[in-house]
Parts: structure tokens; C-alpha cells; sequence
């Protein structure tokens, strides 16, 4: 090893971070919601960026004067979008039922302590301190609202909750009431052998008052929620005609962007060193984010493209052809490295012949079979589902069992561990839990 003390000239190749680089791997990983933010923020501080966006008109009031035509009532217009709309508040619904009670006032204050749900998340305690009235005040206000509709509103847990709906019943169930009120914990468990040892009922009373349960409504006050739908507007189409394909990006729901060409010039001509020196900055930012909004662009269109090619199958006969994909097929590929796949198929959707999925959702780990061949894990799930519902409630099959039916039947090498884990992320609960007696 050469240890001497000397200068030595080297050239070396390294790749920089530039702020346009970083600015266009930045736009990428956004979706449409935060890229649009991103350019309206972009307009405020550089007077040199307008944008324009297509839903948005301007109105000249000397000539767009509202004429005298028939005009459709709105909510005739989009009367698919009032389907289940709520007008009553749950705050509105419950005040309605107590503004004659000679408690009204203090009732109305105890009404806002009630969440979204119909729960009260505050001890007696809080609440008297916060109303500046006793505790047993308190309990009495409160009964007098769990009385009220929704049956169940005004509890203070779960199982309250459900306790509120049984009693309320027209025909009561003691041994429900008493599961829910007492053992809540234990029988959400399913220590149900144990319950009907200490209850001296049989494991058929405690399935019977089980179902009655899971008919009761956990969040009373859901239903009075006034929220309007949320749709998912996809980043990329693809149609199949039954011959080709035909893939678009749509970008019709960004804001365009236009560079103020006459703003530029007017104030170009003014011989001002920094004014044209701003001006040079904000024409450079401008030309910095058209070319990364067309990078991205391009990008989102190459990792699409990929994809159909890779699961031609998925598109023209359905999910259950997904075929295991990783994002470094699809990098090597379109040549770009990993982590712009992932960020390029990042909060974007496509709108396919069997609906809007998450680009994200094509990405499948790949699951051995017997006959050497290769599956997706989503196939497998979808197997592990169906296996679980067509299966004897009485006698529910254990995960070993599924793994024995999954290797026998379809050929699938997992192991139990993973029959576990995709069962989980199905919501399916373990086979102790789905029995039925």
C-alpha cells in the first residue's frame, strides 16, 4: 500500500442530485390530489406560471347574464347523487327528541359531547366538571339520552352499546343481555365453553344469543353521517376490444399549465438587472416543472404499458389470471431503476374491463406449485376464501388442513405461516373463531 504524501489528478464519474432532478422524482410519486396542490402553489409564487383547469369557468358578468329559460332543479340533475343522503344531523335527530324536556338545556350541552359514532368518550367525572353540575346529574342526564333513537346512542363502550339495543328489544333475550353486560370480553373471544360451564347453558344458547348480537348496530350514529361519496378518478385506461389494446393517461383533471408569455416580455424589456434576473429564475422554474410533468407523463405511460404487456391475461379473463409480477420485472424491463417504478405506480389508479384498481394491486409475490409453474399470491387468497366459505361451520378448517386441501387440490408449495397470513389479510379469523355450535 502506497502511503506517500503527494497530489495526484483522477477523474472520476458521479451523479449529482440536481434540483431538477429532484424536482421531477418529487412530481412522480404524486398523485393527481397533490400534484394538483403542488402546481396551484406553484402559480401563487411564480408570476410567470398560469394555470387553467377545464372544469373551471371564468364569467364575464357584461355577457354572461344569466336568460330566461327553463331552468332543471339541480337535484333533479343529479338526483343519483342524493341516494342516501342524510339531511339530519345526529346532534339535530337526538335535540328533536328532548327540546321539550324540562332539562333541555343541560341535555343540549350533553348532546355535544356525543361523537360521530353515538358514543360519549368522556367519564361522568369530565363530564360534570366540563357542564359544572354533579356527577349524579350527570347519570341521570345521561339515561334519559340512551333512551332516545338510535337505541344504543349514549354509551359509553361497545358492549354498552349493545346492551342499549337488547333491552330496547320488543322480545328479550336475559342470556344476551347478561353476555354483553358481564362477560363481554370473555364471549367476544369465544371462550364460549368455559361461559356455558359458568352460565349452566348450553354452547347452542350462547350461538343463538351470538346471532341475535351480530344483527345490532355497533355505531348507532353512523347512519347520520352527511358525507358525500368519494369517487377514485384513474391515472390510466386501458380498454380491450377483444383484439388490442388501447391505453391512455389521463390528465385531463390536472390543472394546464401555461407560461405568461406577454407578462414575460412586458417586463423583459425593462433594462433592470435583478428584475431580469428574477425574471430568468421563474422562467427556469417553469421550464423545470413542464419538462418533469412530461417526464412523469412519459413514465406513468412506460410502467402501464409494462404491465399489460406482463398480464395480458388479467385483462382480457379477469383477476383470477394475475400472474406474480415484481417491480423489478418491470424496471429492467423499461430500463429505469426500482425505485422509479414505485414511485411512478404510487396513490395511481388504472380503469380496467373489471374495474379501477391500484396500480400497486398488479405487483403479486410469486407462489410455487407441484407442477413447477408459478402462481400470485392473490390466487392463492382467493382460494384460502373460497375453501372458508364453503366450509361446515360446525367443523371449520384448521390452517394445517387448509395447507393440505391448497397442496392436494390446486398444487400450491406454502407453508402454514403463509396460510395464516393471507387468511389475516383477508379479515378471516382463525378456525376457533368461525365455529359455530
Amino acid at each position: 500500500m502506497n502511503l506517500k504524501a503527494g497530489l495526484w489528478q483522477q477523474q472520476t464519474l458521479k451523479l449529482k442530485m440536481t434540483q431538477e432532478l429532484s424536482q421531477a422524482i418529487t412530481l412522480l410519486q404524486y398523485s393527481s390530489q397533490e400534484l394538483t396542490a403542488f402546481l396551484e402553489s406553484k402559480a401563487l409564487e411564480n408570476p410567470l406560471i398560469q394555470i387553467e383547469t377545464s372544469h373551471i369557468k371564468t364569467m364575464d358578468p357584461r355577457k354572461d347574464r344569466p336568460k330566461k329559460t327553463r331552468v332543471i332543479d339541480k337535484d333533479q340533475q343529479n338526483w343519483i347523487e342524493q341516494i342516501g343522503k342524510s339531511t339530519t344531523t345526529l346532534y339535530d335527530h337526538l335535540y328533536a327528541q328532548v327540546v321539550n324536556h324540562s332539562d333541555v338545556q343541560l341535555l343540549r350541552a350533553l348532546l355535544e359531547y356525543i361523537d360521530g359514532n353515538g358514543y360519549i368518550g368522556m367519564s361522568n367525572e369530565s363530564l360534570a366538571t366540563q357542564l359544572g353540575i354533579l356527577v349524579e346529574q350527570v347519570e341521570a342526564l345521561i339515561t334519559i339520552i340512551q333512551e332516545l333513537e338510535p337505541a344504543g346512542v349514549g354509551a359509553r363502550s361497545l358492549g354498552e352499546c349493545l346492551y342499549l339495543q337488547l333491552i330496547q328489544m320488543p322480545k328479550r333475550n336475559p342470556l344476551a343481555e347478561k353476555l354483553v353486560s358481564d362477560h363481554f370480553e370473555e364471549f367476544a373471544e369465544k371462550k364460549w365453553k368455559s361461559l356455558s360451564k359458568q352460565l349452566v347453558v348450553s354452547l347452542s344458547d350462547i350461538q343463538a344469543a351470538f346471532d341475535l348480537i351480530q344483527t345490532l348496530n355497533p355505531r348507532p350514529g353512523a347512519d347520520f353521517h352527511e358525507e358525500a361519496p368519494l369517487y377514485v378518478v384513474p391515472d390510466v385506461s386501458v380498454k380491450w376490444d377483444g383484439q388490442h389494446f388501447e391505453i391512455s393517461v389521463f390528465d385531463d383533471v390536472l390543472p394546464k399549465l401555461t407560461f405568461q408569455q406577454d407578462y414575460y416580455q412586458q417586463f423583459a424589456a425593462v433594462k433592470d438587472t435583478s428584475l431580469n434576473k428574477y425574471l430568468q429564475e421563474k422562467q427556469q422554474d417553469y421550464s423545470w416543472i413542464a419538462r418533469s410533468l412530461e417526464q412523469r407523463k412519459e413514465t406513468i405511460t412506460k410502467v402501464s404499458l409494462a404491465i399489460v404487456q406482463r398480464q395480458q391475461e388479467f385483462f382480457e379473463k379477469g383477476p383470477l389470471h394475475l400472474k406474480p409480477m415484481t417491480m423489478r420485472e418491470i424496471a429492467e424491463e423499461i430500463d429505469v431503476h426500482e425505485s422509479t417504478v414505485s414511485r411512478a405506480v404510487r396513490e395511481k389508479y388504472m380503469q380496467t374491463p373489471f374495474g379501477t384498481l391500484e396500480l400497486k394491486s398488479f405487483f403479486t409475490n410469486m407462489v410455487s406449485t407441484t407442477n413447477s409453474e408459478a402462481t400470485s399470491s392473490n390466487q392463492v387468497k382467493d382460494s384460502i376464501k373460497r375453501l372458508i366459505d364453503g366450509e361446515d361451520k360446525a367443523k371449520p378448517y384448521s390452517d394445517q388442513e387448509i395447507l393440505a386441501i391448497l397442496k392436494e387440490t390446486d398444487g400450491f408449495v406454502i407453508s402454514r405461516r403463509t396460510v395464516a397470513k393471507y387468511r389475516d389479510q383477508l379479515g378471516i379469523p382463525s378456525s376457533s373463531k368461525r365455529k359455530r355450535f
